[in-house]
């Protein structure tokens, strides 16, 4: 372990949420991220459910790196930055693929960011990074319990800097958060996992 963040090498997939408030944030993290990051993120944002097109453009204007909405069942390549498509839940599955659900909303939410963090920790176990930004309800602080409690490490955006505070402190509540950081510091930790998982030796 290395750094500030004291970050390893086993991380495999990185999985962040976020609701209202969220897309400044977001577009600086997706803008910073080196462009050969080489970990999977999926992104589960809260959007409007009858606008299918606009969202994932206006993303990817600002991103380093593509960033695409998946098919059913869309294997999952390293390196790659999902969105959670309008009206669709986002779920991992083992065997390494995307699976789309029209289930019921969850936290009034489809895509819920519940669904995509606890499937994302039944995959990827320990080796799961979770982080979750600004929101207005308490969608994600199940998923992040459920990331912690299957071994992966947990971020949240610093709620003091967050423009709706509610969804970084529901999960402060649900769990014991490994980092709270601002957005900056966000940037800076996903830039150390980059070094780290492309300097150290395989484990």
């Amino acid at each position: 372990m290395v750094g500030k963040y004291k970050l390893s090498n086993k991380y495999k997939a990185v999985v962040i949420g976020g609701s209202a408030g969220s897309f400044q944030g977001i577009t600086q993290i997706l803008a910073s991220l080196p462009k050969d990051f080489p970990l999977p993120v999926f992104l589960c944002l809260h959007r409007l459910k009858h606008v299918r097109n606009g969202f994932v453009e206006a993303l990817s204007i600002k991103s380093s790196k593509p960033v695409v909405e998946p098919h059913d069942k869309e294997p999952i390549k390293r390196g790659m930055v999902y969105l959670a498509p309008a009206n669709y839940h986002l779920c991992l599955e083992l065997g390494n693929s995307l699976a789309l659900s029209t289930e019921e909303l969850a936290n009034n939410s489809r895509p819920a960011i519940d669904h995509t963090f606890e499937t994302a920790a039944f995959v990827y176990r320990d080796k799961l990074i979770g982080i979750l930004l600004s929101g207005a309800n308490k969608d994600g602080a199940y998923g992040m319990a459920k990331v912690k409690e299957r071994g992966g490490l947990t971020v949240v955006q610093d709620p003091a800097e967050s423009m709706i505070d509610a969804m970084p402190n529901a999960a402060l509540a649900a769990t014991k958060i490994d980092w709270v950081l601002k957005t900056e510091e966000i940037i800076s930790f996903l830039g150390e996992l980059d070094k780290v998982t492309k300097t150290l030796a395989p484990a």
